[in-house]
């Protein structure tokens, strides 16, 4: 039997998980999460200033070997599948994938600085908002002070979609490879429910069997109305999508 990771195209840049661990997506049905992997609510958390500043995990959850996850934003047992999705047309909720399969780079666009420069790929946008710290990324890589760059990469990493990269002057993006885990993230500032995040280069396989390009950073749709299905494009903070899992309490 061939490998999976034989059909995988790796983003320059990000280091693919070759354990068993990969999210495959059914058709007009839940993720399954195929492995042990850590699985927790992550939070937001803004500062005084409304800001996205960092991350706090919460709860964590009981996964099986093959873990059924709602991806239709109707299951009454969230995180998990509760087979809602067999009424998800019903309740205007198309499953369908539309992403594309290629190098998510060719959409992106380029912003030069003086020592660094910035892609951002904005179809990927799951509107965490950390780019905003500071004079925001976009400002920040157009200045070459030390101060500036360290800020550009920090945001750029903490970016749970993928959406922006920071590329160093041999033209190779400045990535931490981390270990494997997924995240529910919690909006505490919008009080609402965003994506599924998975960090450290879970492959993601479409529900046509072929695999998406494998990124250090990921975010998938957990509310069931994103045009770039299976990925995270915002909609869940204009929707204010809620799973009834936070129970994160502003210090």
């Amino acid at each position: 039997m061939s490998n999976p990771s034989d059909y995988w195209h790796v983003q320059i840049g990000s280091t693919a998980n070759t354990s068993e661990i990969f999210i495959e997506v059914t058709k007009d049905g839940p993720y399954i999460l195929h492995g042990q992997v850590p699985f927790h609510l992550q939070y937001i958390i803004p500062d005084r200033q409304g800001v996205s500043r960092s991350y706090e995990n919460g709860e964590s959850f009981k996964l099986e070997k093959d873990t059924y996850l709602c991806r239709c934003g109707l299951s009454k047992d969230k995180p998990f599948c509760d087979n809602s999705h067999e009424q998800a047309r019903s309740f205007g909720v198309d499953l369908t994938d539309t992403a594309t399969l290629h190098d998510s780079l060719q959409t992106a666009e380029i912003i030069e600085g003086p020592v660094f420069s910035l892609s951002d790929d904005e179809k990927l946008c799951a509107y965490a908002r950390f780019c905003d710290q500071g004079r925001r990324i976009w400002n920040e890589i157009s200045y070459s002070d030390e101060n500036s760059l360290e800020g550009a990469i920090n945001m750029a990493h903490y970016c749970p979609s993928g959406r922006l990269l920071v590329w160093n002057q041999e033209n190779a993006p400045i990535e931490e490879n981390t270990v494997a885990e997924v995240g529910l993230i919690e909006d505490v500032l919008n009080q609402c429910s965003g994506p599924i995040a998975l960090w450290g280069g879970i492959p993601v396989k479409s529900s046509n069997g072929r695999y998406y390009e494998v990124r250090n950073r990921q975010t998938l749709c957990r509310c069931g109305q994103s045009s770039n299905k299976p990925f995270c494009d915002g909609t869940h903070a204009s929707m204010e999508f809620q799973d009834g899992l936070s129970k994160y309490t502003q210090k």
